[in-house]
């Protein structure tokens, strides 16, 4: 049996605010926006060279998913995007103006800091060790 994660749901406040702060500060791809009813649509953004798992943007629903906005993790890291090159990429987000809550350090799995996403979900950016 083979099996894989296929989308991560990220909830958000907003579908145009989110689509737009992944494809331009983070250079994500918009994969698939379609409208499912006045409410709810489907939009998938994935960072470049992703082919399996992408990310959901999934517009709180309610006021109890709205306090879920930003703190899906209750202030833990909660996604993990790996790169090729991490001085290239941490250079290009710091110039887009990603928020880091952690400097840049080397670890024995590899670079590594900590940003913050639009809501302020935080994420490990990581170019792993060789």
């Amino acid at each position: 049996m083979n099996q894989y994660i296929a989308r991560m749901a990220l909830v958000v406040r907003d579908y145009d605010e989110a689509i737009a702060w992944f494809t331009q500060k983070l250079n994500f791809r918009l994969i698939e926006d379609t409208r499912l009813s006045e409410e709810k649509r489907w939009v998938v953004v994935a960072p470049p060279g992703a082919v399996e798992c992408f990310l959901l943007l999934a517009k709180a629903a309610n006021e109890r998913q709205l306090t879920r906005v930003g703190d899906q993790t209750g202030g833990r890291v909660f996604m993990f995007l790996y790169t090729d090159d991490f001085w290239r990429d941490y250079e290009q987000m710091l110039s887009r103006g990603i928020e880091f809550a952690r400097p840049p350090k080397e670890e024995p799995y590899g670079t590594v800091a900590v940003f913050k996403d639009l809501y302020g979900n935080l994420w490990d950016f990581i170019q792993p060790t060789e």
